[in-house]
C-alpha cells in the first residue's frame, strides 16, 4: 500500500454506498488490491464495511481505515463514545484515521472543544491518526493552534479539474500539510469532458484515470468510489499514468469554481 506521508495514495470511498451495495463495492475492491477504505459516520454502512472486512481474510495491519466524525457527536461528551461505537461495528480495535467531517455547524460547538475530543480519543488509542475535512485555510491554521504538537495528517477536500481548490492547495504545499480528494471525477461530469477525453486518447487511458493521475501527480491521495467491478479496476490504473506538463496546463484550464459538496447547513465560508 503505497503511502504519501502517513495516508495510502490510493483508496475507495464508500459515500452514498449502503447495505448490498456498499458490501459488493468493498468486496471487489479488496478483492482488487484496494487496501485503504474511506467511511463515515454519517454514511451509516460502518458496520457493513466491517462485516466484509472481517470476512476478507486480509491482516488488519494490511488495512487502512478512515471514519469521520458526524457533526452531532462532535460534544466533548458524545465524541469519542460516538468513535468507540464506530470502531466496533467497524470490526477493530482502533480505526486508522479519524477526520472531523465539517466544521462545526454553525458554530454549535467550538473547534476547541471537538479537536480537544479527537485528539482524546487519539490518546486512548480508538484513532491512530486524526485529521480534518471541509477545512478552509483559515479553519487550518485555527485547527493547528489548537492541537499544538499533534498532527493532522490530511484535510479531506473537494478538488476536481473544475473546482482546483488553488489557494488552499497553495497554503498546504507550503505548510506541509497533506490533502485528499475527493469527488475527483467530478460526479462523472470528467467522462464526457472533451479536454479530459483527448488527454485520455493520447494515453490510451479513461478520463477517470486521467483526473485520478491529475490529482495524484500533485500530490494528493485519492479515494474514488465505484459500484461497478470494471471501474474500480480501471480507476487503480491511475497509480501507473503519467501525465505530460502539458497535460497538466490543458487541465488547469478547466477550472471554474464548481463546487458539488456544499450543504447549506455545514459549508463554511470557502476560500
Amino acid at each position: 500500500m503505497e503511502m504519501l506521508g502517513l495516508v495510502p495514495k490510493f483508496g475507495l470511498g464508500t459515500f452514498r454506498l449502503k447495505d448490498q451495495v456498499v458490501t459488493d463495492s468493498v468486496r471487489m475492491a479488496l478483492e482488487l488490491g484496494y487496501r485503504a477504505i474511506d467511511t463515515a459516520q454519517g454514511y451509516g454502512n460502518e458496520a457493513e464495511i466491517g462485516k466484509v472486512l472481517g470476512e476478507s481474510g486480509l491482516s488488519r495491519d494490511a488495512l487502512f481505515i478512515t471514519t469521520k466524525i458526524m457533526p452531532a457527536n462532535y460534544g466533548r461528551d458524545r465524541l469519542v463514545p460516538s468513535l468507540r461505537e464506530s470502531v466496533q461495528k467497524l470490526g477493530l480495535d482502533a480505526v486508522d484515521l479519524t477526520l472531523i467531517h465539517w466544521p462545526a455547524p454553525k458554530g454549535e460547538v467550538k473547534p476547541q472543544e471537538y479537536l480537544t475530543a479527537l485528539a482524546e480519543a487519539r490518546d486512548l488509542g480508538l484513532t491512530k491518526q486524526i485529521g480534518v475535512s471541509n477545512f478552509t485555510i483559515q479553519g487550518l491554521k485555527q485547527a493547528r493552534e489548537i492541537l499544538g504538537d499533534v498532527p493532522i495528517v490530511t484535510n479531506q477536500v473537494e478538488i476536481h479539474p473544475y473546482l482546483q481548490n488553488r489557494a488552499l492547495v497553495d497554503f498546504a504545499k507550503k505548510e506541509g500539510l497533506h490533502l485528499t480528494s475527493y469527488m475527483t471525477l467530478a460526479v462523472g461530469k470528467v467522462m464526457n469532458d472533451e479536454v479530459m477525453q483527448d488527454i485520455a486518447r493520447q494515453h490510451q487511458a479513461t478520463p477517470a484515470q486521467v483526473a485520478l493521475a491529475w490529482a495524484l501527480a500533485q500530490g494528493h491521495s485519492v479515494i474514488p468510489s465505484s459500484t461497478r467491478r470494471e471501474n474500480l479496476e480501471s480507476n487503480l490504473k491511475a497509480l501507473d499514468l503519467k501525465l505530460s506538463e502539458e497535460d497538466m496546463v490543458r487541465i488547469a484550464t478547466l477550472d471554474r469554481d464548481e463546487r458539488i459538496a456544499n450543504p447549506p447547513q455545514l459549508a463554511p465560508d470557502w476560500d
